[in-house]
């Protein structure tokens, strides 16, 4: 250990030698109106200069407050124990986080310690151009001109691969996508050269393909830049990717820590086993479709479709002298009775506009859908009205797809008073229990407010609802992305029993193949608002035809440290050919 004295002239110990974080014995806690509670435990930690040290665990395991500390970012209401030391990347200086304030703090930001938000669409100020928003560290630390802090800004944009740097400087975020704009919070975090970035959740919401060039990226700011990564994730394939060693919290407190083949391959404490348990895997479920496949009656196959897309197109008219935007371009796909077709493809490929032509909210511009029997093309809203309560709809986000103001039973009764299947909440409560209890939530829950449940439950609490009219469609547009892999598992596990209980087609959205093949009985590829692939698992994902396709399934990170490092590489190649 080393002592070295802070700028209020007292001593702070530094981490050990080539350690640039060092958590001692960490505990903290939040004053609430019930009383205080306990968010992180005793908690000891140490990051070695260019090491990336993986924190994860599921929603509420202390895994984000246990990495904020390192910057001081903890709410006015929590208290602090014990030490978070960090040292500066020169090595010439180190302080306890915890005891620093004010301009101490501000100090250490950015230079000695940055961060990576989950969302940089709320981490990025959208009425200043990114350029301003970088060079802002620069102008709070360093007496740089005018011009040398845009110089350096412009150098790092390219560095993290923002093309044409030299413009893209004076552009707003929302010009940029959001594998782009993630690119450029690390940029933020990078313009000071500290010697930690704590990343937290930097892929959750990025498509495979973009996740895996934001992981190629955090991979050269260790290597090209020597900063150690403090990465914050529930994803085990990222874990597996990036990370040189592991931590795994459960409520508060670190239950094991390993280099990450030792915890890939020999996990010791049940929960560790447990959630590499959860993660579903490429492969894991042809079985269950082929027992799906054989259970079904002679002609099913003859059976008119749910849904029959034949050479759909939808055009979104453009706006400002902008040229139209051709969104869904040729599209013919069936989906039989009792039958769930998985469609993937990254952000922009058209399938959520799909899922919202088949439901009734977006038009139609060419071409045939017809959906329960009826013609989407040219439909008229009071011809549909009695089709879409045959029709289910499971948002990506429930947080937002749930009136604040109405209780979870109130929300999930809604659909039945809207149809006329109910005069009003009260007298669906009935029905409302049962809803809860078939997706396994109490039914005491439906007293609650959609804040007051967890992510996983709140997302039951959204099937609950759609399924609230018996319907014989359900399209479930990305359900599972924001979720914990034990929640994820959880909810699939929880889909498919539903599915096969009930016996609804299904239209399953999603950016992760391996989700889709545990569900799918058939999946189909979308790219730039065409299909390129469809088939079985086996056929798309065992043996897959379309160059884009393999990339997809390169890009998919898996729970396996030395299978991943492969799969890294295919990746690359594969990229290099483009």
């Amino acid at each position: 250990m080393s002592t070295t004295t802070t700028p209020t002239g007292s001593t702070a110990t530094g981490p050990g030698s080539g350690d640039v974080v060092e958590i001692r014995d960490l505990a903290v806690s939040f004053a609430t109106d019930a009383g205080s509670v306990a968010a992180v435990r005793d908690v000891s930690l140490t990051v070695a200069a260019g090491e990336v040290l993986a924190i994860v665990g599921e929603s509420g395991s202390g895994k984000t407050v246990t990495a904020r500390t390192i910057l001081g970012l903890l709410p006015e209401t929590a208290t602090a124990r014990g030490a978070v030391v960090l040292r500066s990347r020169d090595g010439g200086s180190s302080h306890d986080v915890v005891t620093l304030r004010g301009s101490q703090l501000r100090e250490v930001r950015g230079q000695d310690a940055a961060m990576v938000f989950q969302e940089p669409s709320t981490a990025l100020n959208p009425v200043y151009p990114v350029g301003w928003q970088i060079t802002e560290g620069l102008r709070a630390h360093g007496k740089l001109s005018k011009a040398e802090a845009r110089a350096k800004a412009i150098d790092v944009l390219r560095r993290v691969g923002i093309p044409d740097p030299e413009t893209r400087i004076d552009h707003y975020p929302h010009q940029f996508s959001g594998g782009q704009k993630q690119r450029i919070v690390i940029a933020q975090a990078l313009v000071l050269d500290p010697g930690v970035i704590v990343a937290d959740e930097p892929t959750t919401a990025l498509d495979v393909t973009v996740q895996a060039e934001i992981l190629d990226l955090l991979r050269r700011c260790r290597d090209d830049f020597g900063a150690a990564i403090v990465l914050i994730t529930h994803n085990m394939g990222v874990v597996a990717d990036l990370a040189d060693r592991v931590a795994v919290m459960y409520r508060g407190e670190l239950v094991e820590q390993a280099d990450v083949r030792t915890l890939f391959a020999a996990p010791k404490e049940p929960y560790t086993q447990q959630l590499l348990a959860a993660v579903p895997r490429l492969g894991s479920g042809s079985a269950s479709a082929r027992a799906r496949a054989e259970q079904r009656a002679p002609g099913w196959a003859e059976t008119a479709p749910v849904v029959a897309a034949r050479d759909l197109r939808i055009v979104y008219p453009g706006r400002l002298r902008k040229p139209d935007f051709t969104a869904v371009d040729g599209v013919s796909f069936d989906i039989r009775p009792g039958e769930v077709l998985g469609l993937v493809g990254e952000s922009g490929s058209g399938k959520t506009t799909i899922g919202r032509a088949i439901a009734g909210l977006t038009r139609v511009s060419g071409g045939s859908l017809q959906v329960l029997g009826t013609e989407m093309n040219g439909m008229k809203e009071r011809t549909f009205r009695p089709v879409r309560e045959r029709i289910g709809f499971v948002f990506q986000d429930p947080a937002t797809s749930f009136n604040p103001l109405l209780t979870i039973a109130d929300a999930v009764a809604e659909p039945l008073v809207v149809h006329k299947r109910a005069k009003d909440p009260r007298a669906a409560r009935r029905r409302v229990d049962e809803l809860l209890e078939a997706v396994q939530l109490p039914k005491a829950f439906g007293d609650r407010y959609p804040h007051e449940l967890s992510g996983g439950q709140r997302q039951r609490a959204s099937l609950a609802r759609a399924l609230a009219l018996d319907p014989e469609l359900l399209i479930a547009d990305e359900p599972t992305s924001a979720l914990d892999v034990s929640v994820q598992a959880r909810v699939l596990e929880l889909f498919a029993d539903l599915q096969r209980q009930l016996g609804f087609a299904a239209l399953f959205i999603s950016h992760d193949l391996a989700v889709v093949d545990l569900l799918a009985d058939r999946i189909a590829v979308l790219l730039r608002g065409k299909l390129v692939e469809e088939g079985t698992g086996e056929e798309v994902l065992g043996a897959p035809q379309h160059a884009y396709t393999r990339r997809l399934l390169a890009s998919l990170p898996v729970p396996d440290p030395d299978q991943q490092a492969t799969r890294r590489a295919e990746w690359e190649r594969l990229r290099a050919t483009d």
